[in-house]
Parts: C-alpha cells; sequence; structure tokens
C-alpha cells in the first residue's frame, strides 16, 4: 500500500480520537431490541434504535423473511429489468402504496438510494430545487448529485422558515419546474414538518412537494401512516420517500411514493434502478410482513406514542431540557460536545446505550444525547433508563 497515503489517513483517525469525536463500533449479539446482548458488557438497554415498534424481533416478520429466503432464494441475481423482477416485490409496493396513501411505490436497496435516484430522474435544466436546511444528508446530496447531472438551480431555505421558503421560490418563479424537499421528521431535533402550510405554499406556487418520511412512517399519526396522517391530509403530498430500515422491521431498503407515472420514470431513469441489484427478497417479504402487522395492530403504534410522551415528561422532571416534540426521538440537550460524550460513555457503563451528538452534526453548544423511544420499551425500562440518566448527569455536573 502508497505509505504515505496510509499515514494520512492515520493521521486524520488520531485527530479524531484527540479530539474526542471518534467513532467506536459495539458489537451485538442478539437481535435489535429494548434489550441486546453486547459484546464486552452483556444485557444493555437500547435508547438509540430506529427500531420504533420493536419489530426487528417480530416473530412473524422474522419468519417472514425466513420464508421469502425460502420461496425466492438469497438475491436477485441482477437489476431488475435484465433478469427479471420478484413477485415480492410487487407485493411489498402495493402494500407501501396503500399503507401511505398513494397510487403506487417503488422499492430500492436502501432510502439514501431512494433519494439519491429521485432527483435526477425528476429534474432538467431550468428547475429549480430548494431544501430545508435540517434536511437529511440523502436529501443533500441527491440535491447535489442532480445539480451537477443536470446544471438545475438549488437553494436552502432555514429550517422550517416558510417566509424565507416563499421568498426564494418567487425569485424563482421562472424556473420552468420548482420542487420542495423536506423531511417529514426531522431525525437530530424530533421536530416534525409543517406539512399543510408545505402543501398550501406548494399550490400557490405551482411547486411539487417531495417528502422524506423515515422517521414518521409506522411512527405517526393514529396507525402509523406518516406525518400525512398525522395531519389529516394522506393522499395530499405528491411524493412520499421512506425507509424500510426504521419502524417497517429496521432489516434495510428504501421507497419511493406516488403517482404511477412516477415510478414508471423512475424504472427508466433512475441509476440506482438501472445498476443496482434490486431489494433481496427475504428483505421484502420481511418489509412486507412489517406493514401487514402495522395494519393489524394499531395499538403497537398507540403503545410508541404513549412511551414517548411518558418518557419526555420523566426526563424533564429529573431535571434534563429534552427537546419539545410529539415523536419519539427525544433529544436531551447537554450543551458542550465533550459533555454529551463523556455523558453516552459513562450511561453505557450503566447498560444504558443512547448515543451523544455534537458539533458538527448540531450546532455549537447544543450537542445532545439523543434519546429514541420503542414501542417495545416497557415503563421499566424507561424508568430505569431515567434513573441512570440522571445519575450520571448528576456525576458529570450537566444537572444539580
Amino acid at each position: 500500500m502508497n505509505q504515505p497515503f496510509k499515514n494520512e489517513l492515520q493521521a486524520g483517525l488520531d485527530a479524531l480520537k484527540a479530539a474526542g469525536t471518534y467513532k467506536r463500533l459495539n458489537h451485538l449479539a442478539s437481535p435489535q431490541a429494548a434489550r441486546v446482548q453486547m459484546e464486552g458488557r452483556g444485557e444493555i438497554l437500547i435508547l438509540s434504535s430506529n427500531n420504533y415498534l420493536g419489530l426487528c424481533d417480530e416473530p412473524t416478520v422474522v419468519e417472514a423473511g425466513i420464508q421469502g429466503l425460502r420461496d425466492f432464494g438469497a438475491g436477485t441475481g441482477s437489476v431488475r429489468f435484465i433478469c427479471g423482477t420478484f413477485t415480492v416485490h410487487r407485493e411489498l409496493e402495493t402494500a407501501l402504496a396503500r399503507f401511505v396513501g398513494t397510487e403506487t411505490a417503488m422499492s430500492f436497496v436502501s432510502a439514501w438510494n431512494a433519494n439519491e435516484g429521485l432527483t435526477a430522474s425528476i429534474v432538467q435544466a431550468g428547475d429549480f430545487v430548494i431544501s430545508d436546511a435540517l434536511n437529511h444528508a440523502s436529501i443533500i446530496d441527491s440535491i447535489r448529485l442532480a445539480k451537477a447531472i443536470t446544471k438545475c438551480t438549488t437553494a436552502v431555505y432555514a429550517h422550517s422558515d416558510l417566509d424565507d421558503l416563499v421568498a426564494k421560490l418567487k425569485a424563482n418563479a421562472g424556473a420552468r419546474r420548482r420542487i420542495i424537499w423536506t423531511d417529514g421528521v426531522f431525525s437530530m431535533e424530533g421536530s416534525v414538518a409543517k406539512l399543510p402550510q408545505l402543501l398550501q405554499i406548494a399550490r400557490d406556487h405551482d411547486a411539487i412537494l417531495v417528502m422524506d418520511d423515515s422517521h414518521a412512517t409506522g411512527v405517526l399519526g393514529a396507525t402509523g401512516r406518516g406525518t400525512a396522517e398525522h395531519f389529516g391530509v394522506v393522499g395530499e403530498v405528491d411524493i412520499i420517500t421512506s425507509t424500510l430500515g426504521k419502524a417497517l422491521g429496521g432489516a434495510a431498503g428504501g421507497f419511493v411514493a406516488g403517482p404511477a407515472a412516477l415510478c414508471d420514470t423512475l424504472t427508466q431513469r433512475s441509476r440506482p434502478q438501472l445498476f443496482s441489484n434490486a431489494l433481496p427478497p427475504t428483505v421484502a417479504a420481511s418489509a412486507l410482513a412489517s406493514v401487514e402487522f402495522i395494519e393489524q395492530h394499531p395499538e403497537r403504534v398507540t403503545r410508541l406514542h404513549e412511551n414517548a410522551r411518558y418518557f419526555r415528561a420523566a426526563i424533564r422532571e429529573a431535571g434534563f431540557s429534552p427537546l419539545d416534540g410529539e415523536t419519539p426521538i427525544v433529544p436531551i440537550i447537554i450543551g458542550e460536545t465533550a459533555d454529551a460524550i463523556r455523558m453516552s460513555e459513562l450511561l453505557l457503563a450503566e447498560g444504558i446505550f443512547v448515543t451523544g451528538f455534537g458539533f458538527p452534526v448540531v450546532p455549537q453548544g447544543t450537542a445532545r444525547l439523543r434519546c429514541q423511544i420503542s414501542a417495545a420499551h416497557t415503563r421499566d425500562d424507561l424508568d430505569h433508563a431515567v434513573r441512570s440518566i440522571r445519575k450520571v448527569g448528576l456525576a458529570t455536573g450537566v444537572i444539580r
């Protein structure tokens, strides 16, 4: 190997370690669940997982994946249009469209791929694409890629600042097409997009509204259908993208949902569809079982909402300042990055796995523990977590 290159990489890693921002992997020896077996630490309570509905180890979901492996084999062998697409993909996409309230849906190997493949497939030179400042990295990279390919015009509006959004849409009124990109739930804040207002702005400015609902699918709304159900506007969002890797069983994969002509266009033009294998059939089968499970068990969504409200109130009572919100993402603001990371390390020693985030992931002075609540958590789990977070907060001087 080129030694100077190797040395440069190592120097970069050493700098991360010195700054206290180096990421260390913790290895699990059991399924993702409320409590897991972690190598070298034994049983750990997970408070940082996207397993919102506890479906990662739900027996019917696991068995569906196993049966999918038996019925369709380990992989797809090639791209869908080259060697055929499996019936389980069609069944999954039909279920996803039904669930989020669109005509059709198309699955991808990841939600990142879904976002990445979407923007460049629907924009051309002369179009204008505008994105919320706190949108997920996959949206940001999707827009950058589309700009590089198509030479479209792009802009960012201040987070949830609708006046800024409108001003920039007006400044680009001459664009051939206008596209507004937003997250449904913003993952670091746990805040929800102002969807009814965004829909009205899109109508007023003849714009297309695209929403990544990855942290809302299976989470928001009385039956888990996402941000649109939360606001009572199911069927009104032009395009929805989301993931199969969070509430929907947590395996992998993503999807784009919208009008039939959109998904057909993605079949023709989306580079991840044209040049990458489809979602493994076993994952498609388990994701399909997850959608059907949620449809049959809305009480699981209700339990998630109840747990999130309970934990948010309890952690505030314990002396912390979580951000307000209606989602199971409960960011506890600590302040300094070193304090958040130190608390995360001490909590792991207490048997609680929750990740600390600091600058540059979040603004300076707003470092946080991002707690993520699951329907699989019991009240005893949540009470134990609150006690442990308070203990560590007192020990580090974060609270008094």
